[in-house]
């Protein structure tokens, strides 16, 4: 999770980041989502790190419309049951292009299948 938070971090703070992982064996998924303080750096990381090589492996970076977070856990800090309540990102109108990413998108970060983050 600190690897994925300092090389994305160059573009933004990171806000919140969510490691999916398998319930039963605790182990990486091989993707996470992650959420920056503004709008800007999301679309950044997205144009400057989707496709590229992190320690030999091909990462996908893009944009999630309908982003669900975990369900509530007692070991959520203040700043993560706030990003739970209100959403993550910057609240502006809708955009009239269906093409273009909401101003309240998330990042998800997938490495290739198979692959886990690290």
């Amino acid at each position: 999770e600190g690897d994925v938070i300092c090389v994305f971090s160059q573009y933004g703070e990171v806000v919140n980041i969510n490691l999916v992982r398998d319930k039963k064996t605790g182990k990486s998924k091989g993707f996470c989502f992650l959420c920056y303080e503004d709008q800007r750096s999301t679309i950044l990381a997205v144009d400057n790190f989707n496709g590229i090589k992190i320690k030999g492996r091909t990462i996908r970076v893009d944009h999630v419309a309908n982003y669900r977070p975990p369900k509530e856990s007692e070991d959520w800090d203040d700043v993560t049951r706030a990003l739970h309540a209100k959403g993550c990102g910057v609240k502006t109108p809708p955009h009239t292009s269906s093409d273009s990413p909401s101003e309240d998108e998330d990042v998800l970060v997938k490495k290739q299948k198979g692959k886990e983050c690290s």
